[in-house]
């Protein structure tokens, strides 16, 4: 039976990366030593982390005012580490409240500062993006979340703002181009577009870090990380590699733009089966809709557990709704192949046959 991996994270990741990674698990590069193995200093693995970081640059054209690392943990040590290095006592932030994420980032956030929510999406349950509404002078940044992979949600257009703008990109990172000068701070978990969990992209504009002016745990400090190259402890070497690994592979396939075009296509190609398909809804709104992670239901909720159960049967996995969501979850990162969205939409085609 074929296997089709629609998880949200972790999640599936090309064939040639798994085939690499699994080779260096016994022999990196040739040294006879496993990539497990090798010492995080050593020439062999600084010139596995030098890739990474180029490769960001490359498939972001950043601008030389900003710094890319390769951080421990997942995105969610990032809703503290950010405010601790943007925020000096007594300032605040703008939070867009747009989903289950960025409510978790604001939360953390107020731990550091005054949050200020200016937009809120909790009315509609998060199945629209809303742009915020007028910023007050003098705060510190804007904070979103670019993709919402429990709801189903996506900017398309990003706010035009006089104050920096920091996203947490973990769920669409490196699925289209942008303009991502446009963002003071980018961060993203590497585990659903870029690689194995375990370690965090962050990008971030040093400029912004100077104005920084109370002391902060030199672990959490952006600054110190920076100066030492992403190596100021010992990194999650074999994350980075596998995240190396697959920024290469992004780039050999052609780039954000192919990704982009294979994103559309496969995304596409869903929502027109939901629409069609009289037995299931999808509650977002189409102009938000997320070509990422798209999340819809059973007009008859009755059906949902012998849909899932077809589906388990047909090796579809991972496409359960989010735990305090639920419905059904279809997430089409970019290593996930136009013939498993096909299957799938055959799948409900099928389902709707036999039950309609």
């Amino acid at each position: 039976m074929t296997i089709n991996n629609f998880n949200s994270g972790p999640s599936i990741l090309p064939g040639s990366v798994l085939e690499q990674a699994a080779a260096a698990i016994h022999s990196f590069n040739g040294t006879g030593l496993s990539i497990l193995e090798i010492g995080h200093r050593t020439s062999h693995f600084v010139e596995v982390m030098e890739e990474a970081r180029n490769t960001v640059r490359k498939l972001m054209d950043l601008p030389a005012t900003h710094e890319v690392l390769f951080l421990h943990g997942g995105a969610t040590t990032q809703f503290m580490q950010v405010p601790m290095n943007l925020l000096n006592q007594g300032d605040s932030a703008a939070y867009c409240i747009n989903g289950i994420w960025g409510s978790k980032a604001a939360r953390e956030a107020g731990f550091f500062g005054k949050v200020l929510p200016v937009t809120d999406t909790t009315d509609c349950q998060h199945t629209c993006i809303r742009q915020p509404g007028e910023i007050p002078a003098g705060t510190a940044y804007l904070h979103l979340t670019s993709n919402n992979t429990v709801e189903g949600t996506q900017w398309e257009h990003f706010p035009i703002t006089n104050v920096p703008l920091v996203a947490d990109m973990s769920s669409d990172i490196f699925s289209r181009p942008m303009n991502f000068g446009q963002f003071d701070l980018i961060y993203a978990g590497a585990q659903k577009n870029m690689g194995a969990a375990g370690v965090n992209l962050v990008v971030v504009n040093q400029e912004l870090l100077a104005r920084k002016k109370d002391s902060i745990p030199a672990i959490m400090d952006y600054r110190q990380h920076i100066a030492a190259g992403s190596l100021m402890n010992t990194p999650p070497v074999f994350a980075v590699y596998v995240s190396m690994l697959t920024m290469r592979w992004i780039v050999e396939q052609g780039g954000l733009y192919e990704m982009d075009r294979r994103s559309r296509e496969k995304s596409d190609l869903l929502y027109s089966s939901i629409d069609q398909n009289p037995l299931f809804i999808t509650k977002v709104a189409r102009e938000d809709r997320s070509r990422m992670n798209a999340v819809f239901f059973l007009a008859d909720p009755q059906l949902e557990p012998a849909f899932l159960e077809l589906c388990r049967k047909e090796g579809m996995v991972g496409v359960k709704g989010y735990r305090t969501i639920g419905g059904i979850r279809v997430s089409m990162y970019n290593a996930l192949p136009l013939s498993s969205v096909q299957a799938f939409c055959e799948l409900m085609k099928y389902f709707a046959e036999k039950n309609g």
